[in-house]
């Protein structure tokens, strides 16, 4: 191919790379920019002192993280709780209106957010749920549930039948077979899912500013204040920290999600 013809090609990858690495170089310029306004293109004073701010011991940001990830491992608790005998009844058992079932936890994602976390906010305040943990882990898992559902009836569906029949043949019951057998087979695929919960957790926005506020505070909220308030400096320090465990779990959960586990997603 002539030199030409790449010309057309190599526009499109940079223009892709812009796209994608763009916003993070601006992430990462507001990060350590302690100086930078109009006319200038880029920050007229570098420095760490709003890293001191986020990360010393009275800071709010440390707090709202503490927050976050609390809030994220209650919501996986939850989540795994429904899904573990949700997955393995929709891969093993013969359900009817299984793929009825399977959409309705994609409901949550169907509908606009706004709309539906306010409705949702007016029922917890007559619950008392509202400004509560309690109140954001339920409408996290609400959204988890989608994930750890979706991915635990994949991963249970990828174990092969044999083997638990083998354990029972030989006189282990079914929930010894579910248990020493199944389950620790499916680990992979629930490990997967959990972290996907984890990771949806702490960067949720929506529902827990119209549950949470202004008792429960987390990470992404303290971003959207500090951006509201023109911190950005601060907002774009916290949305590196919430960008650093979603890429290290992304690059983990490609151990445990196979392409045997993913055909089985929705099948």
């Amino acid at each position: 191919m002539s030199a030409i013809g790449w010309i057309p090609r190599g526009i499109i990858l940079g223009l892709f790379a812009f796209a994608i690495f763009g916003p993070l170089a601006n992430l990462a310029l507001w990060a350590a920019a302690e100086q930078w306004y109009f006319p200038f293109k880029l920050p007229v004073v570098y420095g760490l002192k709003f890293w001191y701010q986020v990360f010393k011991p009275s800071s709010d940001a440390l707090k709202s993280l503490g927050t976050s990830v609390v809030i994220a491992l209650l919501t996986v608790a939850v989540s795994l709780a429904l899904a573990i005998p949700a997955g393995y009844a929709l891969a093993r058992l013969s359900l009817p209106f299984r793929g009825l079932i399977m959409l309705a936890f994609l409901l949550p994602q169907a509908f606009p957010s706004v709309a539906v976390y306010i409705n949702v906010a007016r029922i917890f305040y007559s619950f008392g749920l509202n400004g509560t943990t309690m109140g954001v882990v339920l409408v996290h898992a609400v959204h988890g549930l989608v994930f750890a559902v979706w991915i635990a009836a994949a991963a249970f569906a990828a174990v092969d039948r044999d083997l638990e029949l083998a354990a029972r043949n030989i006189g282990a019951g079914a929930l010894r077979a579910f248990f020493t057998v199944t389950l620790p087979l499916a680990a992979p695929g629930i490990v997967a899912s959990a972290i996907f919960v984890f990771l949806e957790s702490l960067d949720e926005f929506t529902g827990t500013f119209f549950v949470g506020v202004p008792d429960v505070t987390t990470l992404p909220l303290l971003m959207f204040t500090a951006s509201v308030a023109g911190n950005y400096q601060i907002a774009a320090i916290t949305a590196l920290i919430l960008l650093i465990p979603s890429v290290g779990f992304m690059l983990f959960v490609e151990r445990f999600l196979k392409a045997d586990v993913l055909s089985k997603v929705g099948a």
